[in-house]
Protein backbone atom coordinates (compact mmCIF):
# COMPACT_ATOMS: atom_id res chain seq x y z
CA UNK A 1 0.00 0.00 0.00
CA UNK A 2 3.09 2.52 1.22
CA UNK A 3 4.54 1.24 -2.43
CA UNK A 4 1.19 2.17 -3.87
CA UNK A 5 1.06 6.00 -2.82
CA UNK A 6 4.60 6.53 -3.53
CA UNK A 7 4.02 5.54 -7.03
CA UNK A 8 1.15 7.71 -7.12
CA UNK A 9 2.94 10.96 -5.73
CA UNK A 10 6.05 10.05 -8.33
CA UNK A 11 2.97 10.40 -11.23
CA UNK A 12 1.68 13.03 -10.12
CA UNK A 13 5.13 14.99 -9.95
CA UNK A 14 6.52 13.77 -12.87
CA UNK A 15 2.82 15.82 -14.58
CA UNK A 16 3.68 18.91 -12.64
CA UNK A 17 7.17 18.78 -14.16
CA UNK A 18 5.93 18.27 -17.49
CA UNK A 19 3.24 20.93 -17.34
CA UNK A 20 5.93 23.68 -16.06
CA UNK A 21 7.88 23.15 -19.12
CA UNK A 22 5.27 23.63 -21.27
CA UNK A 23 4.55 26.85 -19.37
CA UNK A 24 8.38 27.84 -20.02
CA UNK A 25 8.74 26.77 -23.24
CA UNK A 26 5.27 29.12 -24.32
CA UNK A 27 6.72 32.07 -22.38
CA UNK A 28 10.21 32.12 -23.46
CA UNK A 29 9.39 33.57 -27.12
CA UNK A 30 7.54 36.51 -25.59
CA UNK A 31 9.84 36.76 -22.57
CA UNK A 32 12.62 37.16 -25.35
CA UNK A 33 10.66 39.47 -27.32
CA UNK A 34 9.61 41.82 -24.11
CA UNK A 35 13.70 41.93 -23.28
CA UNK A 36 14.45 43.19 -26.77
CA UNK A 37 11.95 46.11 -26.54
CA UNK A 38 11.03 48.46 -28.87
CA UNK A 39 13.89 48.80 -31.05
CA UNK A 40 13.97 45.37 -32.63
CA UNK A 41 11.26 47.25 -35.34
CA UNK A 42 8.16 45.80 -33.92
CA UNK A 43 7.55 47.65 -30.94
CA UNK A 44 7.50 44.69 -29.10
CA UNK A 45 3.91 44.36 -30.07
CA UNK A 46 2.33 40.89 -29.17
CA UNK A 47 -1.14 41.88 -31.22
CA UNK A 48 -2.84 38.79 -32.96
CA UNK A 49 -3.04 39.34 -37.08
CA UNK A 50 -6.45 38.78 -38.02
CA UNK A 51 -6.99 38.53 -41.87
CA UNK A 52 -10.07 40.94 -41.87
CA UNK A 53 -11.09 42.53 -38.66
CA UNK A 54 -14.38 43.70 -40.03
CA UNK A 55 -15.57 40.00 -40.32
CA UNK A 56 -14.55 39.28 -36.89
CA UNK A 57 -16.14 42.38 -35.33
CA UNK A 58 -19.06 42.01 -37.24
CA UNK A 59 -21.68 40.17 -34.20
CA UNK A 60 -19.85 42.78 -32.09
CA UNK A 61 -21.18 45.65 -34.42
CA UNK A 62 -24.89 43.92 -34.22
CA UNK A 63 -24.29 43.89 -30.58
CA UNK A 64 -23.63 47.58 -30.07
CA UNK A 65 -25.88 49.38 -32.81
CA UNK A 66 -29.13 47.23 -31.89
CA UNK A 67 -30.77 49.98 -31.53
CA UNK A 68 -29.76 51.66 -34.11
CA UNK A 69 -32.19 52.37 -37.15
CA UNK A 70 -29.75 51.27 -39.83
CA UNK A 71 -30.01 48.01 -38.25
CA UNK A 72 -33.26 45.92 -38.78
CA UNK A 73 -33.89 43.15 -36.11
CA UNK A 74 -34.66 40.65 -38.65
CA UNK A 75 -30.89 38.89 -38.94
CA UNK A 76 -31.03 35.35 -37.08
CA UNK A 77 -28.14 34.10 -34.65
CA UNK A 78 -26.42 33.08 -37.71
CA UNK A 79 -24.58 36.64 -38.55
CA UNK A 80 -23.87 36.69 -34.89
CA UNK A 81 -21.06 33.99 -35.23
CA UNK A 82 -17.36 34.46 -35.34
CA UNK A 83 -15.09 32.38 -36.19
CA UNK A 84 -12.27 34.80 -37.96
CA UNK A 85 -9.89 33.83 -35.28
CA UNK A 86 -9.78 30.22 -36.71
CA UNK A 87 -6.77 29.60 -39.06
CA UNK A 88 -9.11 29.12 -42.50
CA UNK A 89 -11.13 31.38 -42.12
CA UNK A 90 -9.80 33.47 -45.17
CA UNK A 91 -8.98 30.82 -47.56
CA UNK A 92 -12.67 30.28 -49.08
CA UNK A 93 -15.01 31.31 -51.28
CA UNK A 94 -12.81 31.51 -54.33
CA UNK A 95 -11.43 28.09 -53.26
CA UNK A 96 -11.31 26.95 -57.25
CA UNK A 97 -8.82 30.44 -58.11
CA UNK A 98 -5.44 28.40 -58.67
CA UNK A 99 -3.18 31.37 -58.41
CA UNK A 100 -2.51 32.17 -54.38
CA UNK A 101 -2.56 35.58 -53.02
CA UNK A 102 1.18 35.64 -52.79
CA UNK A 103 2.07 33.78 -56.14
CA UNK A 104 -0.28 36.86 -57.75
CA UNK A 105 1.50 39.32 -56.36
CA UNK A 106 4.91 37.53 -57.24
CA UNK A 107 3.82 37.35 -61.10
CA UNK A 108 2.48 40.70 -60.94
CA UNK A 109 5.69 41.87 -59.25
CA UNK A 110 8.20 40.32 -62.06
CA UNK A 111 5.81 41.66 -64.89
CA UNK A 112 5.78 45.18 -63.70
CA UNK A 113 9.67 44.84 -63.54
CA UNK A 114 9.75 43.85 -67.44
CA UNK A 115 7.08 46.51 -68.30
CA UNK A 116 8.17 49.50 -65.47
CA UNK A 117 10.78 50.43 -68.03
CA UNK A 118 8.73 51.01 -71.02
CA UNK A 119 5.64 53.02 -68.61
CA UNK A 120 7.93 54.93 -66.59
CA UNK A 121 11.02 55.62 -69.20
CA UNK A 122 13.25 53.62 -66.97
CA UNK A 123 16.38 51.23 -67.87
CA UNK A 124 17.26 48.25 -66.33
CA UNK A 125 21.12 47.68 -64.49
CA UNK A 126 23.02 44.48 -65.80
CA UNK A 127 26.11 43.55 -64.81
CA UNK A 128 29.49 43.47 -66.93
CA UNK A 129 30.64 40.29 -67.28
CA UNK A 130 34.46 42.16 -68.03
CA UNK A 131 34.74 44.36 -65.39
CA UNK A 132 31.78 44.05 -62.81
CA UNK A 133 30.39 47.23 -63.82
CA UNK A 134 26.80 47.83 -64.72
CA UNK A 135 25.61 49.15 -68.33
CA UNK A 136 22.05 51.05 -68.98
CA UNK A 137 19.77 48.29 -71.26
CA UNK A 138 16.80 49.96 -72.10
CA UNK A 139 13.79 47.82 -72.13
CA UNK A 140 11.71 47.47 -75.04
CA UNK A 141 7.79 48.31 -74.55
CA UNK A 142 6.05 46.34 -77.96
CA UNK A 143 3.29 49.24 -76.91
CA UNK A 144 4.95 52.04 -76.72
CA UNK A 145 6.14 51.49 -80.17
CA UNK A 146 2.67 50.58 -81.12
CA UNK A 147 1.36 53.91 -80.34
CA UNK A 148 4.29 55.97 -81.99
CA UNK A 149 3.35 53.96 -85.60
CA UNK A 150 2.33 56.05 -88.32
CA UNK A 151 -1.10 54.26 -87.93
CA UNK A 152 -1.38 55.15 -84.39
CA UNK A 153 -0.58 59.31 -85.42
CA UNK A 154 -3.41 60.04 -87.92
CA UNK A 155 -4.98 63.14 -87.40
CA UNK A 156 -8.94 63.36 -86.96
CA UNK A 157 -10.86 66.65 -88.81
CA UNK A 158 -10.72 69.51 -87.66
CA UNK A 159 -13.52 69.71 -84.10
CA UNK A 160 -15.58 72.88 -84.38
CA UNK A 161 -18.08 73.56 -81.56
CA UNK A 162 -20.87 70.75 -82.51
CA UNK A 163 -18.60 68.00 -82.82
CA UNK A 164 -17.98 68.27 -78.84
CA UNK A 165 -20.11 66.85 -76.65
CA UNK A 166 -20.16 69.99 -74.40
CA UNK A 167 -19.04 73.73 -75.05
CA UNK A 168 -17.58 74.00 -71.96
CA UNK A 169 -17.20 78.06 -70.21
CA UNK A 170 -13.83 78.01 -68.57
CA UNK A 171 -14.33 80.67 -66.69
CA UNK A 172 -17.59 78.42 -65.11
CA UNK A 173 -17.49 77.42 -61.40
CA UNK A 174 -17.72 73.62 -60.83
CA UNK A 175 -20.41 72.58 -58.92
CA UNK A 176 -20.36 68.73 -58.49
CA UNK A 177 -23.29 67.99 -57.00
CA UNK A 178 -25.10 69.42 -59.71
CA UNK A 179 -23.00 67.95 -62.28
CA UNK A 180 -25.98 65.11 -62.99
CA UNK A 181 -29.22 64.17 -61.61
CA UNK A 182 -28.32 62.25 -59.00
CA UNK A 183 -28.90 61.72 -55.11
CA UNK A 184 -26.07 62.44 -52.65
CA UNK A 185 -26.33 60.13 -50.01
CA UNK A 186 -23.20 61.62 -47.69
CA UNK A 187 -23.56 65.31 -47.37
CA UNK A 188 -23.89 64.96 -43.26
CA UNK A 189 -20.39 63.42 -43.63
CA UNK A 190 -17.56 65.92 -42.81
CA UNK A 191 -15.18 63.91 -44.61
CA UNK A 192 -16.51 65.10 -48.19
CA UNK A 193 -15.45 68.44 -46.81
CA UNK A 194 -12.49 67.84 -48.82
CA UNK A 195 -14.17 68.63 -51.70
CA UNK A 196 -16.37 71.68 -51.79
CA UNK A 197 -19.04 72.54 -53.95
CA UNK A 198 -18.26 76.19 -54.16
CA UNK A 199 -14.94 78.27 -54.89
CA UNK A 200 -12.90 79.31 -58.00
CA UNK A 201 -12.46 75.99 -59.95
CA UNK A 202 -11.97 75.83 -63.05
CA UNK A 203 -12.47 73.55 -66.05
CA UNK A 204 -8.79 72.20 -65.77
CA UNK A 205 -9.30 71.61 -61.90
CA UNK A 206 -12.44 69.82 -62.82
CA UNK A 207 -11.96 65.92 -61.34
CA UNK A 208 -11.10 63.58 -64.10
CA UNK A 209 -14.55 61.76 -64.70
CA UNK A 210 -15.53 65.43 -65.18
CA UNK A 211 -12.74 66.18 -67.95
CA UNK A 212 -13.49 63.06 -69.45
CA UNK A 213 -16.54 63.63 -70.39
CA UNK A 214 -16.21 67.20 -71.54
CA UNK A 215 -13.44 65.58 -73.78
CA UNK A 216 -15.88 63.92 -75.77
CA UNK A 217 -16.55 64.46 -79.16
CA UNK A 218 -17.86 63.40 -82.47
CA UNK A 219 -15.37 60.76 -83.47
CA UNK A 220 -14.08 59.10 -80.52
CA UNK A 221 -14.64 58.95 -76.28
CA UNK A 222 -10.97 59.86 -75.14
CA UNK A 223 -8.22 61.38 -77.76
CA UNK A 224 -5.30 58.75 -77.93
CA UNK A 225 -2.79 60.33 -75.62
CA UNK A 226 -4.70 61.95 -73.00
CA UNK A 227 -3.25 62.04 -69.68
CA UNK A 228 -7.28 62.09 -68.38
CA UNK A 229 -7.18 58.61 -69.22
CA UNK A 230 -4.70 57.27 -67.13
CA UNK A 231 -5.67 59.56 -63.72
CA UNK A 232 -9.34 58.32 -64.32
CA UNK A 233 -8.14 54.56 -64.21
CA UNK A 234 -6.05 55.33 -61.13
CA UNK A 235 -9.19 57.34 -59.80
CA UNK A 236 -11.63 54.23 -60.15
CA UNK A 237 -9.22 52.13 -58.08
CA UNK A 238 -8.46 54.59 -55.08
CA UNK A 239 -11.60 56.64 -54.80
CA UNK A 240 -13.13 56.35 -51.78
CA UNK A 241 -16.79 54.39 -52.19
CA UNK A 242 -19.61 56.76 -50.42
CA UNK A 243 -22.62 55.07 -51.94
CA UNK A 244 -23.65 51.83 -53.20
CA UNK A 245 -26.72 51.25 -54.93
CA UNK A 246 -28.18 48.38 -57.42
CA UNK A 247 -28.22 49.00 -60.70
CA UNK A 248 -32.21 48.45 -62.23
CA UNK A 249 -32.79 45.93 -64.99
CA UNK A 250 -30.70 43.52 -66.83
CA UNK A 251 -30.26 40.05 -65.89
CA UNK A 252 -27.81 39.65 -63.46
CA UNK A 253 -26.57 42.10 -60.44
CA UNK A 254 -24.62 45.23 -61.35
CA UNK A 255 -23.97 47.70 -58.57
CA UNK A 256 -23.81 51.75 -59.00
CA UNK A 257 -21.19 53.08 -57.05
CA UNK A 258 -20.71 56.45 -55.90
CA UNK A 259 -16.91 58.22 -55.35
CA UNK A 260 -15.79 60.95 -52.91
CA UNK A 261 -15.36 63.00 -55.84
CA UNK A 262 -18.95 62.73 -56.95
CA UNK A 263 -17.54 60.67 -59.86
CA UNK A 264 -20.13 57.40 -60.62
CA UNK A 265 -19.04 53.85 -61.93
CA UNK A 266 -20.66 50.46 -62.45
CA UNK A 267 -19.35 47.72 -60.60
CA UNK A 268 -19.42 44.25 -62.04
CA UNK A 269 -18.44 41.93 -58.92
CA UNK A 270 -16.28 38.43 -59.63
CA UNK A 271 -18.78 35.46 -60.15
CA UNK A 272 -15.99 33.13 -62.14
CA UNK A 273 -12.31 32.08 -61.94
CA UNK A 274 -10.12 32.76 -64.64
CA UNK A 275 -9.87 29.76 -65.76
CA UNK A 276 -13.38 28.29 -66.01
CA UNK A 277 -14.44 27.97 -69.35
CA UNK A 278 -17.87 29.08 -70.42
CA UNK A 279 -19.51 24.94 -70.87
CA UNK A 280 -20.28 24.15 -74.72
CA UNK A 281 -23.61 23.06 -73.88
CA UNK A 282 -24.33 26.81 -72.48
CA UNK A 283 -26.32 28.82 -74.32
CA UNK A 284 -24.77 32.74 -74.90
CA UNK A 285 -27.63 34.50 -73.21
CA UNK A 286 -27.25 32.10 -70.35
CA UNK A 287 -23.53 32.51 -69.33
CA UNK A 288 -22.28 34.41 -66.15
CA UNK A 289 -20.87 38.33 -66.63
CA UNK A 290 -17.07 38.16 -66.54
CA UNK A 291 -15.35 41.51 -64.83
CA UNK A 292 -12.26 40.48 -66.30
CA UNK A 293 -13.72 40.49 -69.43
CA UNK A 294 -15.14 44.03 -69.20
CA UNK A 295 -11.50 45.18 -68.40
CA UNK A 296 -9.82 43.03 -70.99
CA UNK A 297 -12.36 44.75 -73.53
CA UNK A 298 -10.97 48.07 -72.60
CA UNK A 299 -7.81 47.22 -73.42
CA UNK A 300 -7.95 45.67 -76.59
CA UNK A 301 -10.68 48.47 -77.83
CA UNK A 302 -7.82 50.63 -76.82
CA UNK A 303 -4.90 48.65 -79.03
CA UNK A 304 -7.21 48.67 -82.07
CA UNK A 305 -7.54 52.30 -82.00
CA UNK A 306 -11.41 52.41 -81.68
CA UNK A 307 -11.77 54.04 -78.36
CA UNK A 308 -15.09 53.74 -77.90
CA UNK A 309 -15.07 52.04 -74.67
CA UNK A 310 -15.13 53.69 -71.75
CA UNK A 311 -12.52 53.34 -69.28
CA UNK A 312 -12.63 50.09 -67.09
CA UNK A 313 -10.24 49.11 -63.78
CA UNK A 314 -10.47 46.22 -61.90
CA UNK A 315 -10.54 46.98 -57.85
CA UNK A 316 -10.24 45.19 -54.85
CA UNK A 317 -13.29 45.99 -52.60
CA UNK A 318 -14.02 45.31 -49.11
CA UNK A 319 -17.99 44.17 -48.95
CA UNK A 320 -18.11 45.35 -45.51
CA UNK A 321 -16.73 48.39 -45.49
CA UNK A 322 -17.36 49.82 -48.93
CA UNK A 323 -20.57 48.03 -50.07
CA UNK A 324 -23.03 47.35 -46.36
CA UNK A 325 -21.96 49.86 -44.37
CA UNK A 326 -22.70 52.67 -47.18
CA UNK A 327 -25.53 51.19 -49.20
CA UNK A 328 -28.75 52.72 -48.39
CA UNK A 329 -30.63 50.40 -50.68
CA UNK A 330 -32.24 48.23 -48.30
CA UNK A 331 -33.60 45.49 -50.50
CA UNK A 332 -29.48 45.29 -51.33
CA UNK A 333 -28.59 45.58 -47.39
CA UNK A 334 -31.30 42.63 -46.88
CA UNK A 335 -29.41 39.87 -49.02
CA UNK A 336 -26.07 40.01 -46.67
CA UNK A 337 -25.17 37.27 -44.94
CA UNK A 338 -22.49 35.41 -43.37
CA UNK A 339 -21.83 31.83 -45.37
CA UNK A 340 -21.00 28.51 -43.27
CA UNK A 341 -17.46 28.95 -44.31
CA UNK A 342 -17.12 32.39 -42.65
CA UNK A 343 -16.98 34.48 -45.76
CA UNK A 344 -19.29 37.95 -46.07
CA UNK A 345 -21.96 37.10 -48.82
CA UNK A 346 -24.43 38.87 -50.93
CA UNK A 347 -26.77 38.36 -53.94
CA UNK A 348 -29.07 41.02 -54.78
CA UNK A 349 -32.01 41.22 -56.60
CA UNK A 350 -31.85 40.68 -60.47
CA UNK A 351 -33.75 38.78 -63.27
CA UNK A 352 -31.29 35.80 -63.15
CA UNK A 353 -28.71 34.29 -60.86
CA UNK A 354 -29.90 36.96 -57.48
CA UNK A 355 -30.29 33.84 -54.84
CA UNK A 356 -28.21 32.27 -51.97
CA UNK A 357 -27.74 29.71 -54.58
CA UNK A 358 -25.43 32.10 -56.82
CA UNK A 359 -24.56 34.67 -53.85
CA UNK A 360 -21.22 36.37 -54.29
CA UNK A 361 -19.42 35.88 -52.04
CA UNK A 362 -15.41 37.38 -50.49
CA UNK A 363 -12.48 35.85 -49.70
CA UNK A 364 -13.54 36.61 -46.34
CA UNK A 365 -14.86 39.99 -47.00
CA UNK A 366 -12.58 40.78 -49.95
CA UNK A 367 -14.34 40.67 -53.61
CA UNK A 368 -12.61 41.55 -56.81
CA UNK A 369 -14.63 43.32 -59.93
CA UNK A 370 -14.36 45.37 -62.28
CA UNK A 371 -15.20 49.46 -62.40
CA UNK A 372 -16.26 51.44 -65.37
CA UNK A 373 -16.27 54.77 -65.72
CA UNK A 374 -19.72 56.16 -65.98
CA UNK A 375 -21.20 58.04 -69.16
CA UNK A 376 -21.96 61.61 -68.76
CA UNK A 377 -25.86 61.47 -67.41
CA UNK A 378 -28.36 61.16 -69.40
CA UNK A 379 -30.11 64.32 -68.73
CA UNK A 380 -27.55 66.21 -70.45
CA UNK A 381 -26.30 63.80 -72.72
CA UNK A 382 -28.75 61.78 -74.30
CA UNK A 383 -27.77 58.64 -76.27
CA UNK A 384 -29.96 56.61 -78.98
CA UNK A 385 -30.23 53.24 -78.53
CA UNK A 386 -30.00 51.12 -81.75
CA UNK A 387 -31.01 47.39 -82.82
CA UNK A 388 -27.66 45.45 -84.15
CA UNK A 389 -28.78 44.54 -87.39
CA UNK A 390 -26.75 41.16 -87.11
CA UNK A 391 -28.57 40.51 -83.47
CA UNK A 392 -29.08 36.81 -82.42
CA UNK A 393 -32.73 35.18 -81.82
CA UNK A 394 -32.16 34.74 -78.34
CA UNK A 395 -33.78 31.52 -78.38
CA UNK A 396 -33.21 27.83 -77.63
CA UNK A 397 -34.35 26.82 -81.35
CA UNK A 398 -35.24 29.67 -83.41
CA UNK A 399 -32.05 31.31 -85.41
CA UNK A 400 -31.92 35.11 -86.79
CA UNK A 401 -32.94 35.98 -90.24
CA UNK A 402 -29.03 36.97 -91.40
CA UNK A 403 -28.10 33.15 -90.42
CA UNK A 404 -30.61 31.89 -92.70
CA UNK A 405 -30.23 34.36 -95.47
CA UNK A 406 -26.88 34.66 -97.44
CA UNK A 407 -28.29 38.13 -99.08
CA UNK A 408 -29.38 40.09 -96.04
CA UNK A 409 -26.24 41.86 -95.96
CA UNK A 410 -27.80 43.70 -99.37
CA UNK A 411 -31.53 44.25 -97.51
CA UNK A 412 -28.88 46.04 -94.70
CA UNK A 413 -27.19 48.31 -96.92
CA UNK A 414 -30.23 49.57 -98.11
CA UNK A 415 -31.74 50.41 -94.39
CA UNK A 416 -31.13 53.52 -92.83
CA UNK A 417 -28.60 54.56 -91.27
CA UNK A 418 -26.45 52.07 -92.97
CA UNK A 419 -27.05 53.42 -96.31
CA UNK A 420 -24.94 56.00 -96.27
CA UNK A 421 -21.90 57.84 -93.90
CA UNK A 422 -19.63 55.28 -91.97
CA UNK A 423 -22.24 53.27 -89.20
CA UNK A 424 -22.14 49.90 -91.57
CA UNK A 425 -18.06 50.31 -91.21
CA UNK A 426 -18.13 50.72 -87.40
CA UNK A 427 -20.55 47.44 -87.28
CA UNK A 428 -17.68 45.27 -89.33
CA UNK A 429 -15.13 47.24 -86.02
CA UNK A 430 -17.84 45.86 -83.82
CA UNK A 431 -17.68 42.51 -85.18
CA UNK A 432 -14.15 41.86 -85.42
CA UNK A 433 -13.56 43.41 -81.58
CA UNK A 434 -16.53 40.95 -80.66
CA UNK A 435 -14.90 37.74 -82.64
CA UNK A 436 -11.54 38.63 -80.64
CA UNK A 437 -13.12 38.43 -77.54
CA UNK A 438 -15.50 35.43 -78.58
CA UNK A 439 -18.72 37.78 -77.57
CA UNK A 440 -21.71 36.83 -79.07
CA UNK A 441 -24.01 38.92 -77.03
CA UNK A 442 -24.39 42.27 -78.65
CA UNK A 443 -27.87 42.49 -79.29
CA UNK A 444 -27.78 46.94 -79.08
CA UNK A 445 -25.12 49.78 -79.30
CA UNK A 446 -25.39 53.33 -78.33
CA UNK A 447 -24.68 56.37 -80.14
CA UNK A 448 -24.91 60.21 -78.58
CA UNK A 449 -27.90 61.93 -79.63
CA UNK A 450 -26.31 65.23 -80.18
CA UNK A 451 -24.00 63.58 -83.30
CA UNK A 452 -27.34 61.95 -85.65
CA UNK A 453 -25.77 59.59 -87.64
CA UNK A 454 -22.49 60.76 -88.11
CA UNK A 455 -20.49 59.53 -85.42
CA UNK A 456 -18.98 56.49 -83.63
CA UNK A 457 -20.89 53.53 -81.66
CA UNK A 458 -20.57 53.03 -78.03
CA UNK A 459 -18.95 49.58 -77.36
CA UNK A 460 -20.87 48.64 -73.65
CA UNK A 461 -21.56 45.71 -72.20
CA UNK A 462 -18.86 43.27 -72.34
CA UNK A 463 -19.01 40.95 -69.81
CA UNK A 464 -19.98 37.82 -71.68
CA UNK A 465 -16.46 38.37 -73.45
CA UNK A 466 -13.15 36.01 -73.37
CA UNK A 467 -16.11 32.97 -71.58
CA UNK A 468 -14.04 30.04 -74.15
CA UNK A 469 -10.53 29.90 -75.61
CA UNK A 470 -10.60 26.59 -76.90
CA UNK A 471 -13.30 27.56 -79.55
CA UNK A 472 -13.80 30.08 -81.91
CA UNK A 473 -17.92 31.13 -82.55
CA UNK A 474 -16.58 31.90 -86.86
CA UNK A 475 -21.05 33.15 -86.64
CA UNK A 476 -19.22 35.79 -85.24
CA UNK A 477 -17.95 36.73 -88.25
CA UNK A 478 -21.10 36.47 -90.52
CA UNK A 479 -21.57 40.19 -90.96
CA UNK A 480 -17.93 41.11 -92.36
CA UNK A 481 -17.99 37.67 -94.67
CA UNK A 482 -21.26 38.78 -95.80
CA UNK A 483 -20.54 42.48 -96.62
CA UNK A 484 -17.01 42.31 -97.32
CA UNK A 485 -16.11 46.12 -96.03
CA UNK A 486 -13.98 47.44 -93.43
CA UNK A 487 -12.13 50.20 -92.91
CA UNK A 488 -8.73 50.73 -94.55
CA UNK A 489 -7.34 51.83 -91.16
CA UNK A 490 -8.43 48.66 -89.24
CA UNK A 491 -7.52 46.44 -91.56
CA UNK A 492 -3.62 47.65 -91.96
CA UNK A 493 -3.86 47.90 -87.92
CA UNK A 494 -4.82 44.06 -88.09
CA UNK A 495 -2.28 43.29 -90.11
CA UNK A 496 0.01 45.34 -88.14
CA UNK A 497 -0.98 43.59 -85.07
CA UNK A 498 -0.23 40.34 -86.41
CA UNK A 499 3.22 40.55 -87.30
CA UNK A 500 6.06 39.38 -85.04
CA UNK A 501 7.56 42.37 -83.23
CA UNK A 502 3.72 43.68 -81.85
CA UNK A 503 1.64 40.24 -81.72
CA UNK A 504 -1.91 41.39 -79.88
CA UNK A 505 -1.31 38.66 -77.31
CA UNK A 506 1.89 40.91 -75.93
CA UNK A 507 0.23 43.72 -76.65
CA UNK A 508 -2.74 43.13 -74.35
CA UNK A 509 -0.39 41.21 -71.66
CA UNK A 510 1.49 44.08 -71.71
CA UNK A 511 -1.37 46.61 -71.01
CA UNK A 512 -3.44 44.33 -68.42
CA UNK A 513 -0.12 44.10 -66.04
CA UNK A 514 -1.15 47.94 -65.57
CA UNK A 515 -4.08 46.59 -63.77
CA UNK A 516 -4.39 46.14 -60.17
CA UNK A 517 -6.36 42.85 -60.90
CA UNK A 518 -3.58 41.56 -62.69
CA UNK A 519 -3.47 38.51 -64.26
CA UNK A 520 -6.82 39.32 -66.29
CA UNK A 521 -6.75 36.97 -68.92
CA UNK A 522 -5.09 33.62 -68.47
CA UNK A 523 -2.62 32.28 -71.33
CA UNK A 524 -4.84 31.19 -73.07
CA UNK A 525 -7.10 33.76 -74.11
CA UNK A 526 -4.13 35.63 -74.85
CA UNK A 527 -3.54 32.90 -77.00
CA UNK A 528 -6.78 32.55 -78.41
CA UNK A 529 -6.48 36.13 -79.77
CA UNK A 530 -3.91 35.78 -82.20
CA UNK A 531 -5.41 32.66 -83.70
CA UNK A 532 -8.90 34.18 -83.95
CA UNK A 533 -7.03 37.62 -85.23
CA UNK A 534 -5.47 35.38 -88.21
CA UNK A 535 -8.64 33.77 -89.21
CA UNK A 536 -10.72 37.61 -89.20
CA UNK A 537 -7.63 38.30 -91.70
CA UNK A 538 -8.39 34.83 -93.19
CA UNK A 539 -12.07 36.17 -94.22
CA UNK A 540 -10.59 39.93 -95.51
CA UNK A 541 -8.25 37.74 -97.86
CA UNK A 542 -11.03 36.14 -99.28
CA UNK A 543 -12.79 39.30 -99.70
CA UNK A 544 -9.88 40.79 -101.63
CA UNK A 545 -9.56 37.61 -103.76
CA UNK A 546 -13.14 37.95 -104.75
CA UNK A 547 -12.33 41.67 -105.81
CA UNK A 548 -15.15 42.90 -103.17
CA UNK A 549 -13.55 44.21 -100.74
CA UNK A 550 -14.59 48.01 -99.78
CA UNK A 551 -12.52 49.82 -97.92
CA UNK A 552 -12.28 53.70 -97.42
Amino acid sequence: MILFRKFRVLILMVFLVACTMHIMIDLLPKLEKRAAGPDTGNGGCQCAHIPSEEVGSWGKQRIRSAVEPGWPDKHTLRILQDFSNEPNSNLTSHSLEKITAIGERLEAFKRMKQFAGAADNQKTLIGDASGGKTVSVPVVSRLAALFEHPLYKTDLPTITDDDTLFNVNTDIRFYPKAAGNQEWHNEANAEDDEYPPTGDVTADSYPNWLRFHIGINRYELYSRHNSVLDALLKDLVTQRITSVAMKSGGTQLKLIMTFQNYGQALFKPMKQTREQETPPDFFYFSDFERHNAEIAAFHLDRILDFRRVPPVAGRLVNMTREIRDVTRDKKLWRTFFISPANNVCFYGECSYYCSTEHALCGRPDQIQGSLAAFLPDLALAKRKTWRNPWRRSYHKRKKAEWEVDPDYCDEVKQTPPYDRGSRLLDIMDMTIFDFLMGNMDRHHYETFEKFGNDTFIIHLDNGRGFGKHSHDELSILVPLSQCCRVRRSTHLRLQLLAKEEYQLSHLMEESLVRDRLHPVLIQPHLEAMDRRLRLVLQVLAVCVEKEVLSSI
